[in-house]
């Protein structure tokens, strides 16, 4: 059983992007966001999932963002890179040694079945579900890669793909983390799924997932950095549930991987960096159709003009 590297830094709500955004660029397998409301978002390089109560939280009411690294050689290193990042933000830290195993089975208490969407049901694989009429059921194991379904990023990514996937399309998933959006793009009946992440904990465990969901024989998953490789296959559709500046950095690509008339479904956007967002795609030539809103998130669907 790996041992994993527990950066976890106290903030507030108003720096929990950027310090989040820190750790994934440095590298993370993983964040969670630990706040005052006693949840737990996780978040797969900026992908939020809200999964269990809190094992902890800040004092004062603040938040507390724990990121993960694989303990061994080159980790001290790491942290002189992260103490410098995080002392621009104006944050404290503090790391500790955690086993996987602890980590990643302590919330499955929690994690029950849940419908998403119109039809989705996202269900753990170790509970039992009985279907119902024509719910469509993910089957998912998160493990260490996050992405449950639960949270109203993912939440919207899949009724965006309930209503843009017809049947028959190439779609590109990316960050995908556990898996669940690439999964959910081929039973929703794409013809083919590429599912991307950069992180080797992640690719393992959407690969389980996929195979749990019998949909190996349409989605392939790889490591890689968001559409590098991508060049010669344009799709259909991209999804990517990730933060807004990843967004942001993903659109000069995006048009190049796209067929004409293609669609990205970007979602992980707070609602303050929304326009921000939308202005980048459309200086790259994506025209945004239209915007869905939970909470304190946005996502929206853009068209290839």
């Amino acid at each position: 059983m790996g041992k994993w590297l527990e950066v976890a830094v106290a903030c507030t709500r108003e720096k929990v992007e950027a310090t989040a955004n820190v750790l994934n660029e440095m590298g993370s397998g993983g964040v969670v966001i630990d706040d005052p409301a006693l949840i737990v978002d996780y978040i797969n390089k900026g992908s939020v999932e809200t999964v269990a109560p809190s094992l902890g939280q800040s004092a004062g009411g603040g938040v507390v963002v724990k990121g993960y690294f694989p303990a061994g050689q080159g980790t001290g290193g790491q942290l002189e890179q992260l103490a410098a990042c995080l002392g621009q933000l104006g944050v404290t830290w503090s790391s500790s040694e955690v086993l996987e195993e602890d980590w990643a089975t302590a919330w499955r208490k929690y994690y029950k079945p849940i419908k998403v969407g119109k039809r989705f049901v996202i269900k753990p694989s170790w509970e039992d579900y009985i279907h119902s009429g024509d719910e469509i059921i993910i089957e998912l194991d998160p493990g260490m890669a996050f992405g449950c379904g639960t949270h109203e990023t993912t939440a919207m990514c899949l009724a965006l793909l309930e209503q843009e996937v017809r049947g028959g399309e190439l779609v590109y998933d990316v960050g995908t983390g556990s898996g669940i959006l690439a999964v959910a793009a081929a039973l929703l009946g794409a013809k083919k799924v590429v599912a991307v992440d950069i992180d080797e904990v992640a690719v393992r465990t959407a690969a389980e997932n996929i195979r749990l969901n019998n949909v190996s024989d349409k989605v392939t998953v790889r490591q890689g950095n968001l559409l590098e490789g991508s060049a010669n296959v344009r799709v259909d559709i991209i999804v990517a549930n990730i933060i807004a500046d990843v967004i942001k950095a993903l659109a000069p690509d995006t048009p190049a991987a796209l067929k004409d008339g293609g669609r990205l479904i970007a979602s992980g956007i707070i609602r303050e960096r929304a326009d921000e967002v939308e202005l980048a795609l459309r200086n790259e030539g994506l025209a945004c159709e239209r915007r869905m809103e939970k909470g304190e998130w946005v996502a929206m669907v853009c068209r290839k003009v």
